[in-house]
Protein backbone atom coordinates (compact mmCIF):
# COMPACT_ATOMS: atom_id res chain seq x y z
CA UNK A 1 0.00 0.00 0.00
CA UNK A 2 1.70 3.40 -0.41
CA UNK A 3 1.41 6.53 1.00
CA UNK A 4 -0.94 8.44 -0.65
CA UNK A 5 -3.58 5.77 -0.47
CA UNK A 6 -2.48 5.50 3.16
CA UNK A 7 -3.43 9.33 3.27
CA UNK A 8 -6.77 8.49 2.35
CA UNK A 9 -7.78 5.44 4.24
CA UNK A 10 -6.89 7.59 7.66
CA UNK A 11 -8.99 10.72 6.68
CA UNK A 12 -11.76 9.13 5.26
CA UNK A 13 -11.75 6.22 8.63
CA UNK A 14 -11.41 9.45 10.72
CA UNK A 15 -14.27 11.60 8.90
CA UNK A 16 -16.52 8.02 9.72
CA UNK A 17 -15.63 8.20 13.13
CA UNK A 18 -16.80 11.91 13.25
CA UNK A 19 -20.03 10.94 11.45
CA UNK A 20 -20.52 7.92 13.91
CA UNK A 21 -20.11 10.86 16.93
CA UNK A 22 -22.83 13.11 14.97
CA UNK A 23 -24.91 10.58 14.68
CA UNK A 24 -25.24 9.19 18.34
CA UNK A 25 -24.99 12.68 19.70
CA UNK A 26 -27.80 14.19 18.24
CA UNK A 27 -29.73 11.06 16.46
CA UNK A 28 -30.18 9.52 13.20
CA UNK A 29 -32.56 12.13 11.92
CA UNK A 30 -30.38 14.71 12.20
CA UNK A 31 -27.36 12.93 10.84
CA UNK A 32 -29.23 11.49 7.83
CA UNK A 33 -30.06 15.12 7.36
CA UNK A 34 -26.56 16.44 7.52
CA UNK A 35 -25.24 13.78 5.16
CA UNK A 36 -27.50 15.01 2.61
CA UNK A 37 -27.08 18.65 2.72
CA UNK A 38 -23.40 17.92 2.48
CA UNK A 39 -23.82 15.67 -0.49
CA UNK A 40 -25.79 17.78 -2.24
CA UNK A 41 -22.63 20.17 -1.13
CA UNK A 42 -20.12 17.77 -2.47
CA UNK A 43 -21.83 17.97 -5.98
CA UNK A 44 -21.67 21.75 -6.24
CA UNK A 45 -17.80 21.28 -4.78
CA UNK A 46 -16.78 19.13 -7.87
CA UNK A 47 -18.37 21.49 -9.91
CA UNK A 48 -16.31 24.13 -8.82
CA UNK A 49 -13.32 22.07 -8.44
CA UNK A 50 -12.74 21.27 -12.45
CA UNK A 51 -13.24 25.12 -13.01
CA UNK A 52 -10.33 25.82 -10.44
CA UNK A 53 -8.79 22.69 -10.03
CA UNK A 54 -8.64 22.01 -13.51
CA UNK A 55 -8.52 25.24 -15.70
CA UNK A 56 -7.49 27.98 -12.59
CA UNK A 57 -10.97 29.80 -13.24
CA UNK A 58 -11.85 32.18 -10.47
CA UNK A 59 -15.39 31.55 -10.17
CA UNK A 60 -16.69 33.40 -6.90
CA UNK A 61 -20.32 33.88 -8.49
CA UNK A 62 -21.62 30.23 -7.25
CA UNK A 63 -24.26 31.60 -5.06
CA UNK A 64 -26.05 32.88 -8.21
CA UNK A 65 -25.92 29.79 -9.86
CA UNK A 66 -27.34 27.71 -7.10
CA UNK A 67 -29.88 30.63 -7.59
CA UNK A 68 -30.69 30.60 -10.70
CA UNK A 69 -30.97 26.34 -10.54
CA UNK A 70 -32.80 26.24 -7.68
CA UNK A 71 -35.50 28.41 -9.29
CA UNK A 72 -35.65 26.52 -12.76
CA UNK A 73 -36.04 23.70 -10.42
CA UNK A 74 -39.22 25.60 -8.94
CA UNK A 75 -40.71 26.22 -12.37
CA UNK A 76 -40.30 22.63 -13.31
CA UNK A 77 -41.43 20.61 -10.71
CA UNK A 78 -43.86 22.76 -8.45
CA UNK A 79 -47.69 21.84 -8.78
CA UNK A 80 -49.26 23.75 -12.00
CA UNK A 81 -51.14 27.08 -11.35
CA UNK A 82 -54.84 26.78 -12.65
CA UNK A 83 -55.35 30.32 -11.82
CA UNK A 84 -52.35 31.60 -13.72
CA UNK A 85 -53.11 29.48 -17.00
CA UNK A 86 -56.57 30.37 -16.94
CA UNK A 87 -55.91 33.69 -17.04
CA UNK A 88 -54.14 36.55 -19.46
CA UNK A 89 -51.03 36.17 -18.22
CA UNK A 90 -49.64 33.17 -20.38
CA UNK A 91 -50.69 35.44 -22.96
CA UNK A 92 -49.04 38.85 -21.58
CA UNK A 93 -46.22 36.94 -21.06
CA UNK A 94 -45.93 35.59 -24.71
CA UNK A 95 -46.43 39.21 -26.37
CA UNK A 96 -43.53 40.19 -23.62
CA UNK A 97 -41.27 37.04 -25.37
CA UNK A 98 -42.50 38.13 -28.83
CA UNK A 99 -40.72 41.52 -27.89
CA UNK A 100 -37.84 40.15 -26.77
CA UNK A 101 -37.09 38.08 -29.05
CA UNK A 102 -37.90 40.69 -32.43
CA UNK A 103 -35.99 42.80 -30.47
CA UNK A 104 -32.91 40.92 -30.24
CA UNK A 105 -32.63 39.70 -33.79
CA UNK A 106 -32.76 43.80 -34.30
CA UNK A 107 -30.77 44.79 -32.02
CA UNK A 108 -28.07 41.95 -33.39
CA UNK A 109 -28.66 42.73 -37.40
CA UNK A 110 -27.53 46.27 -36.25
CA UNK A 111 -24.39 45.32 -34.87
CA UNK A 112 -23.86 43.20 -38.00
CA UNK A 113 -24.08 46.30 -40.46
CA UNK A 114 -20.70 46.96 -40.87
CA UNK A 115 -20.72 43.95 -43.20
CA UNK A 116 -22.93 46.24 -45.54
CA UNK A 117 -20.36 48.98 -45.14
CA UNK A 118 -21.55 51.45 -42.63
CA UNK A 119 -19.10 52.93 -40.58
CA UNK A 120 -17.97 51.72 -37.38
CA UNK A 121 -19.44 54.87 -35.25
CA UNK A 122 -22.86 54.10 -36.61
CA UNK A 123 -23.20 50.87 -36.80
CA UNK A 124 -22.40 51.42 -32.78
CA UNK A 125 -24.89 54.19 -32.69
CA UNK A 126 -27.84 51.88 -34.61
CA UNK A 127 -27.04 49.18 -32.04
CA UNK A 128 -27.41 51.38 -29.12
CA UNK A 129 -30.91 52.89 -29.91
CA UNK A 130 -31.96 49.21 -31.04
CA UNK A 131 -30.82 47.82 -27.80
CA UNK A 132 -32.45 50.91 -25.60
CA UNK A 133 -35.64 50.44 -27.73
CA UNK A 134 -35.49 46.84 -27.45
CA UNK A 135 -35.12 47.67 -23.12
CA UNK A 136 -38.15 49.82 -23.15
CA UNK A 137 -40.23 47.68 -25.12
CA UNK A 138 -39.66 44.61 -22.73
CA UNK A 139 -39.56 46.43 -19.68
CA UNK A 140 -42.83 48.00 -20.11
CA UNK A 141 -44.55 44.97 -21.34
CA UNK A 142 -43.12 42.77 -18.41
CA UNK A 143 -44.19 45.48 -16.07
CA UNK A 144 -47.81 45.10 -17.09
CA UNK A 145 -47.87 41.53 -17.01
CA UNK A 146 -46.07 41.52 -13.53
CA UNK A 147 -48.56 43.78 -12.38
CA UNK A 148 -51.47 41.89 -13.45
CA UNK A 149 -50.03 38.28 -12.64
CA UNK A 150 -49.60 39.37 -8.93
CA UNK A 151 -53.09 40.81 -8.79
CA UNK A 152 -54.96 37.77 -10.71
CA UNK A 153 -53.10 34.75 -9.64
CA UNK A 154 -50.37 35.62 -7.10
CA UNK A 155 -47.49 33.96 -8.85
CA UNK A 156 -46.78 31.69 -12.02
CA UNK A 157 -46.37 28.51 -10.17
CA UNK A 158 -44.35 25.17 -11.88
CA UNK A 159 -45.00 22.72 -14.38
CA UNK A 160 -45.65 19.94 -12.37
CA UNK A 161 -42.58 18.18 -13.57
CA UNK A 162 -40.58 15.19 -11.75
CA UNK A 163 -37.81 16.87 -9.43
CA UNK A 164 -35.17 15.34 -11.53
CA UNK A 165 -36.31 16.71 -14.55
CA UNK A 166 -36.18 20.36 -12.69
CA UNK A 167 -32.04 19.18 -11.20
CA UNK A 168 -31.23 18.80 -15.27
CA UNK A 169 -33.06 21.86 -16.05
CA UNK A 170 -31.53 23.41 -13.40
CA UNK A 171 -28.07 22.63 -14.72
CA UNK A 172 -28.78 23.49 -18.25
CA UNK A 173 -29.84 27.16 -17.35
CA UNK A 174 -26.38 27.49 -15.35
CA UNK A 175 -24.61 26.50 -18.01
CA UNK A 176 -26.16 28.80 -20.08
CA UNK A 177 -26.18 31.40 -18.07
CA UNK A 178 -21.92 30.00 -17.37
CA UNK A 179 -21.88 30.30 -21.06
CA UNK A 180 -22.71 34.02 -21.71
CA UNK A 181 -20.83 35.09 -18.07
CA UNK A 182 -17.88 32.98 -19.80
CA UNK A 183 -18.01 34.86 -23.11
CA UNK A 184 -18.15 38.54 -21.51
CA UNK A 185 -15.30 37.42 -18.66
CA UNK A 186 -12.87 34.51 -19.85
CA UNK A 187 -10.46 37.39 -20.95
CA UNK A 188 -10.31 39.12 -18.14
CA UNK A 189 -7.38 38.73 -15.66
CA UNK A 190 -8.55 36.62 -12.52
CA UNK A 191 -9.40 39.17 -10.01
CA UNK A 192 -11.25 40.97 -12.53
CA UNK A 193 -13.50 38.03 -13.50
CA UNK A 194 -13.90 37.29 -9.83
CA UNK A 195 -15.36 40.47 -9.51
CA UNK A 196 -17.96 40.37 -12.66
CA UNK A 197 -18.79 36.66 -11.70
CA UNK A 198 -19.07 37.84 -8.10
CA UNK A 199 -21.57 40.95 -9.20
CA UNK A 200 -23.67 38.66 -11.86
CA UNK A 201 -24.10 36.48 -8.68
CA UNK A 202 -25.95 39.54 -6.80
CA UNK A 203 -27.61 40.69 -9.87
CA UNK A 204 -29.80 37.14 -10.43
CA UNK A 205 -30.05 36.94 -6.69
CA UNK A 206 -31.13 40.66 -6.65
CA UNK A 207 -33.79 39.98 -9.32
CA UNK A 208 -35.16 36.56 -8.05
CA UNK A 209 -36.00 38.33 -4.88
CA UNK A 210 -37.89 41.29 -6.32
CA UNK A 211 -39.97 39.31 -9.08
CA UNK A 212 -42.68 38.70 -7.04
CA UNK A 213 -44.72 37.15 -10.20
CA UNK A 214 -42.11 34.55 -10.77
CA UNK A 215 -40.84 33.56 -7.10
CA UNK A 216 -43.32 35.15 -4.61
CA UNK A 217 -39.98 36.85 -3.50
CA UNK A 218 -39.79 37.14 -0.31
CA UNK A 219 -43.49 35.41 0.52
CA UNK A 220 -41.21 31.75 -0.42
CA UNK A 221 -42.38 28.85 -2.51
CA UNK A 222 -42.96 26.17 -0.52
CA UNK A 223 -43.91 22.99 -0.50
CA UNK A 224 -41.25 21.57 -2.98
CA UNK A 225 -41.76 17.89 -4.07
CA UNK A 226 -39.33 15.66 -3.32
CA UNK A 227 -38.06 12.43 -5.95
CA UNK A 228 -38.43 10.08 -3.34
CA UNK A 229 -41.58 9.82 -0.49
CA UNK A 230 -40.94 12.54 1.92
CA UNK A 231 -40.72 12.35 5.63
CA UNK A 232 -44.93 12.58 6.28
CA UNK A 233 -45.17 9.21 3.83
CA UNK A 234 -41.69 6.94 5.62
CA UNK A 235 -40.67 9.23 8.79
CA UNK A 236 -37.46 11.42 8.95
CA UNK A 237 -34.86 8.75 8.66
CA UNK A 238 -36.28 6.43 6.28
CA UNK A 239 -37.18 9.24 3.63
CA UNK A 240 -33.91 11.13 4.31
CA UNK A 241 -32.17 8.02 3.80
CA UNK A 242 -33.51 7.49 0.36
CA UNK A 243 -32.70 11.21 -0.39
CA UNK A 244 -29.57 10.20 0.07
CA UNK A 245 -29.32 7.36 -1.74
CA UNK A 246 -30.09 9.67 -5.04
CA UNK A 247 -27.67 12.64 -4.13
CA UNK A 248 -24.89 9.54 -3.65
CA UNK A 249 -25.72 7.56 -6.95
CA UNK A 250 -25.24 11.10 -8.40
CA UNK A 251 -22.09 11.64 -6.74
CA UNK A 252 -20.65 8.29 -7.87
CA UNK A 253 -21.71 9.17 -11.73
CA UNK A 254 -20.44 12.70 -11.75
CA UNK A 255 -16.85 11.26 -10.37
CA UNK A 256 -16.85 8.41 -12.51
CA UNK A 257 -17.34 10.85 -15.66
CA UNK A 258 -14.75 13.28 -14.55
CA UNK A 259 -12.11 11.06 -13.23
CA UNK A 260 -12.33 9.02 -16.95
CA UNK A 261 -12.26 12.88 -18.81
CA UNK A 262 -9.21 13.73 -16.68
CA UNK A 263 -7.41 10.68 -17.73
CA UNK A 264 -8.48 11.23 -21.27
CA UNK A 265 -6.09 13.40 -23.59
CA UNK A 266 -9.37 16.10 -23.40
CA UNK A 267 -7.50 16.13 -19.30
CA UNK A 268 -3.96 15.93 -20.57
CA UNK A 269 -4.91 19.31 -23.13
CA UNK A 270 -6.45 21.72 -20.02
CA UNK A 271 -4.17 20.48 -17.46
CA UNK A 272 -1.40 21.81 -20.09
CA UNK A 273 -3.47 24.76 -20.70
CA UNK A 274 -3.88 25.11 -16.58
CA UNK A 275 0.05 24.50 -16.28
CA UNK A 276 1.51 26.37 -19.12
CA UNK A 277 -0.95 28.84 -21.35
CA UNK A 278 2.04 30.16 -23.24
CA UNK A 279 3.07 26.41 -24.39
CA UNK A 280 -0.37 25.41 -24.89
CA UNK A 281 -1.76 28.13 -27.06
CA UNK A 282 1.95 27.53 -29.39
CA UNK A 283 0.86 24.25 -29.32
CA UNK A 284 -2.44 25.39 -31.31
CA UNK A 285 -4.72 25.29 -28.24
CA UNK A 286 -7.76 27.38 -28.60
CA UNK A 287 -7.43 29.07 -24.64
CA UNK A 288 -10.47 30.79 -24.74
CA UNK A 289 -12.73 27.85 -26.16
CA UNK A 290 -11.39 25.15 -23.34
CA UNK A 291 -11.90 27.55 -20.76
CA UNK A 292 -14.96 27.99 -21.87
CA UNK A 293 -15.89 24.57 -21.96
CA UNK A 294 -15.00 24.10 -18.49
CA UNK A 295 -16.66 27.06 -17.24
CA UNK A 296 -19.92 25.60 -18.82
CA UNK A 297 -19.20 22.00 -17.97
CA UNK A 298 -18.46 23.19 -14.13
CA UNK A 299 -21.93 25.50 -13.88
CA UNK A 300 -23.85 22.67 -15.09
CA UNK A 301 -22.50 20.42 -11.96
CA UNK A 302 -22.93 23.35 -9.87
CA UNK A 303 -26.64 23.26 -10.99
CA UNK A 304 -27.65 19.97 -10.59
CA UNK A 305 -25.91 20.13 -7.44
CA UNK A 306 -27.86 23.33 -6.12
CA UNK A 307 -30.97 22.37 -7.76
CA UNK A 308 -31.02 18.95 -5.56
CA UNK A 309 -30.20 20.84 -2.33
CA UNK A 310 -32.84 23.42 -2.50
CA UNK A 311 -35.31 20.20 -3.57
CA UNK A 312 -33.96 18.28 -0.42
CA UNK A 313 -34.72 22.09 1.68
CA UNK A 314 -38.19 21.73 0.20
CA UNK A 315 -38.77 25.99 0.05
CA UNK A 316 -37.28 28.53 -2.11
CA UNK A 317 -36.73 31.56 -0.50
CA UNK A 318 -34.27 33.93 -2.71
CA UNK A 319 -33.59 36.10 0.58
CA UNK A 320 -31.65 32.82 1.82
CA UNK A 321 -29.06 32.97 -0.71
CA UNK A 322 -25.99 34.36 1.34
CA UNK A 323 -22.16 34.67 -0.32
CA UNK A 324 -20.86 33.05 3.30
CA UNK A 325 -23.04 29.59 2.98
CA UNK A 326 -23.23 29.36 -1.02
CA UNK A 327 -19.73 30.64 -2.26
CA UNK A 328 -17.08 31.15 0.22
CA UNK A 329 -18.00 27.50 1.96
CA UNK A 330 -17.77 25.97 -1.13
CA UNK A 331 -14.18 27.20 -1.75
CA UNK A 332 -13.46 26.15 1.36
CA UNK A 333 -14.53 22.30 0.62
CA UNK A 334 -12.30 22.55 -2.57
CA UNK A 335 -9.21 24.52 -1.03
CA UNK A 336 -9.23 21.72 2.04
CA UNK A 337 -9.78 18.72 0.09
CA UNK A 338 -7.65 19.55 -2.69
CA UNK A 339 -8.04 21.55 -5.55
CA UNK A 340 -7.65 19.19 -9.00
CA UNK A 341 -8.81 16.15 -7.29
CA UNK A 342 -11.95 14.68 -7.22
CA UNK A 343 -11.81 12.24 -4.16
CA UNK A 344 -10.32 14.89 -2.17
CA UNK A 345 -13.01 17.59 -3.06
CA UNK A 346 -15.84 14.97 -2.26
CA UNK A 347 -13.89 14.63 1.28
CA UNK A 348 -13.42 18.10 1.82
CA UNK A 349 -17.14 18.73 1.16
CA UNK A 350 -18.35 16.40 4.09
CA UNK A 351 -15.67 17.07 6.28
CA UNK A 352 -16.03 20.75 5.83
CA UNK A 353 -19.68 20.33 6.56
CA UNK A 354 -19.41 18.51 9.30
CA UNK A 355 -17.66 20.93 10.85
CA UNK A 356 -19.65 23.90 9.93
CA UNK A 357 -22.87 22.31 11.16
CA UNK A 358 -21.25 20.57 14.21
CA UNK A 359 -19.62 24.04 15.49
CA UNK A 360 -22.36 25.82 17.01
CA UNK A 361 -23.74 22.64 18.86
CA UNK A 362 -19.85 22.17 20.27
CA UNK A 363 -19.38 25.49 21.02
CA UNK A 364 -22.97 25.76 23.03
CA UNK A 365 -22.04 22.52 24.81
CA UNK A 366 -18.55 24.08 25.93
CA UNK A 367 -20.05 27.45 26.75
CA UNK A 368 -22.63 25.74 28.97
CA UNK A 369 -19.85 23.97 31.18
CA UNK A 370 -17.97 27.16 31.24
CA UNK A 371 -20.79 28.78 32.54
CA UNK A 372 -21.34 26.12 34.94
CA UNK A 373 -17.96 25.66 36.51
CA UNK A 374 -17.67 29.82 36.00
CA UNK A 375 -20.95 30.42 38.54
CA UNK A 376 -19.93 27.33 40.60
CA UNK A 377 -15.93 28.15 41.31
CA UNK A 378 -15.52 31.62 40.90
CA UNK A 379 -19.06 32.85 41.08
CA UNK A 380 -18.89 34.31 37.63
CA UNK A 381 -22.30 35.59 35.82
CA UNK A 382 -22.19 34.39 31.64
CA UNK A 383 -23.56 36.61 29.56
CA UNK A 384 -27.18 36.14 28.27
CA UNK A 385 -26.29 36.48 24.41
CA UNK A 386 -24.42 32.96 25.16
CA UNK A 387 -26.44 31.02 22.21
CA UNK A 388 -25.48 33.79 19.73
CA UNK A 389 -22.02 33.44 20.15
CA UNK A 390 -21.96 29.80 19.85
CA UNK A 391 -23.74 30.69 16.43
CA UNK A 392 -20.79 32.90 15.44
CA UNK A 393 -18.21 30.28 16.52
CA UNK A 394 -19.13 28.53 12.92
CA UNK A 395 -16.82 31.42 11.03
CA UNK A 396 -14.09 31.02 13.46
CA UNK A 397 -13.83 27.06 13.81
CA UNK A 398 -14.01 27.05 9.62
CA UNK A 399 -11.10 29.65 9.68
CA UNK A 400 -9.13 28.25 11.60
CA UNK A 401 -9.37 24.86 10.24
CA UNK A 402 -8.67 26.06 7.00
CA UNK A 403 -5.62 28.01 8.42
CA UNK A 404 -3.80 25.38 9.86
CA UNK A 405 -4.90 23.05 6.98
CA UNK A 406 -3.21 25.88 4.60
CA UNK A 407 -0.29 25.78 7.07
CA UNK A 408 0.51 21.96 7.38
CA UNK A 409 -0.63 20.83 3.71
CA UNK A 410 -0.96 23.66 1.52
CA UNK A 411 -2.12 21.47 -1.48
CA UNK A 412 -4.81 20.01 0.55
CA UNK A 413 -5.62 16.77 2.53
CA UNK A 414 -5.63 14.87 -0.15
CA UNK A 415 -3.48 16.66 -3.13
CA UNK A 416 -3.58 16.23 -6.80
CA UNK A 417 -1.66 13.90 -7.88
CA UNK A 418 1.06 14.12 -10.55
CA UNK A 419 0.55 12.19 -13.61
CA UNK A 420 3.77 10.37 -15.44
CA UNK A 421 3.88 9.09 -18.49
CA UNK A 422 6.57 6.63 -19.70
Amino acid sequence: MNRPATRELVLFGGLAVLLAVVFASQGAAFGTRMLVEASCLAIVALGLTIQWGYAGLFNVGIMGFIALAGYTTVLFSFPVNDAFWSSEGPAMLGVTALYLIVGGLVTYGASQTHRLGLAKKYRTLLTLIAGAATYLAVSGALGDAAKFIEGEAGFVGGFGLPAWVGWLGGGALAGLLGWAMGRLTLGLRADYMAIATLGIAEIVKAYLKNADWLTRGTLTVSPLPWPVPTPADLGFVASRSAYLSVTAIMIVVIFVLLQRAWAAPWGRMMRAIRDNELSAAAMGKDINRRRLEMFVIGNVIIGIGGGALITFGSIFDPSSFLPLNHTFLIWVMVILGGAGNNLGTVFGALFVYVIWTMSEPAALFLFDQVSYWGDRLFDWQAPSDMATRALQMRVFVIGLTITLVLRFAPRGLIPEQPVKYE
